[in-house]
């Protein structure tokens, strides 16, 4: 978030997650800052323009929590950028009002890994806002001491408020899609499922990676006592772990009684953990305005590599251009005590190939 000041009125730039929009236009310039948006400062929740009714009544409510759901949107924006930057679909943001553009349209892969990398990244915000009393509703995490924690280390150092940052998301990023109604059996309503299927796993995979860390205390550092507490995972760790998901997400399809089931019954049904998704993917080799697809004329590829950042895969056989290119990097590191590393810029000149 940015605060801008003009003609005595104070603008928030807020970033959402491109769940939560609907119809708003980009703000500035989409390479730089692609997921953010500027709504007047009063009132600030009448004028961000994409919350639905209630996401509008619950941010009045909770003005201050609205940063924290602009960071956890850029939080997971830049993951998914990371975990698919060797991929053909490389999780691009574009000029357009739902970030993703007209991909976020089709009920794929693609799209059950962005609703669950934004709902993880709202819960890993608050959470975190939370035990920085930066919230006025919560504060320190009360979560109750673990069964196997030992008898003589201590519970209660402030930890990051799972169960708040938890809630909050579900009730926020899910009203969206709760305030739909749909005919049941209708793609619609399909869709529908989808995305707070998809809402939960990403929460609930932040859940499943939080764990208990402690700090030692005692005369040089003998740790004759432990404080310990609750303790989200590096984001990182739940990118990795949704990005597994996504690899096994489950096609699913509307059974006769308008509720999803499986595809392919000879596989296990998936859990609320899991990803799922109804539509097929594009191949996201070509430029395709329907589909969303911005192709992959121009993505650098790995020449040697066979995975799909490769120029084979990447290229979409289409074949690629080499040139040379000069990249500079760090060199001649050397540890000085005490303690640091002091290193020197090196230019080289190396090959890169450039799918044609």
């Amino acid at each position: 978030p940015f605060l801008s000041i003009k003609n005595n009125t104070i603008a928030l730039i807020v970033c959402v997650p491109p769940t939560l929009v609907s119809s708003v236009s980009l703000a500035m310039n989409p390479l730089l800052i692609p997921e953010a948006y500027i709504i007047g400062a009063q009132p600030l929740c009448s004028q961000l323009v994409g919350l639905s009714q209630g996401q509008k009544k619950l941010c009045q409510l909770y003005q201050d929590h609205m940063q924290y759901i602009g960071e956890g949107a850029k939080t997971g924006i830049r993951e998914c950028q990371y975990q698919f930057r060797h991929r053909r679909w490389n999780c691009s943001t574009v000029d357009n009002s739902s970030v993703f553009g007209r991909v976020m349209q089709i009920g794929s892969r693609e799209t059950a890994f962005t609703y669950a990398i934004s709902a993880a990244g709202v819960v890993n915000a608050v959470s975190r806002a939370c035990r920085e009393g930066e919230l006025s509703s919560c504060g320190c995490s009360r979560a109750a001491r673990p069964k196997d924690l030992p008898r003589d280390w201590l519970w209660g150092g402030c930890g990051d408020n799972l169960n708040y940052g938890y809630r909050f998301s579900k009730e926020f990023v899910d009203a969206r899609e709760r305030e739909k109604s749909y005919p049941k059996g209708t793609a619609e309503s399909a869709r529908l499922l989808m995305n707070l299927h998809n809402n939960e796993a990403g929460r609930r995979t932040v859940s499943d990676l939080a764990h208990v860390s402690c700090k030692c205390h005692g005369v040089s550092g003998s740790c004759s006592l432990k404080t310990c507490w609750l303790q989200l995972a590096d984001f990182r760790k739940v990118g990795d772990a949704l990005k597994e998901k996504y690899d096994s997400a489950a096609s699913m399809k509307l059974n006769s009684r308008g509720k999803m089931v499986q595809m392919h019954s000879k596989f296990n049904p998936p859990t609320s953990h899991d990803l799922v998704y109804i539509d097929g993917s594009p191949d996201y080799c070509l430029l395709n305005h329907t589909t969303g697809s911005l192709g992959t004329v121009g993505r650098l590829c790995n020449k040697t590599s066979e995975g799909m950042d490769g120029c084979e895969l990447m290229c979409c056989g289409r074949g690629y251009d080499q040139y040379k290119a000069q990249v500079v990097e760090r060199c001649h590191c050397k540890f000085h005590w005490c303690c640091y590393v002091k290193c020197k810029r090196c230019t080289k000149t190396v090959d890169q190939f450039v799918c044609k």
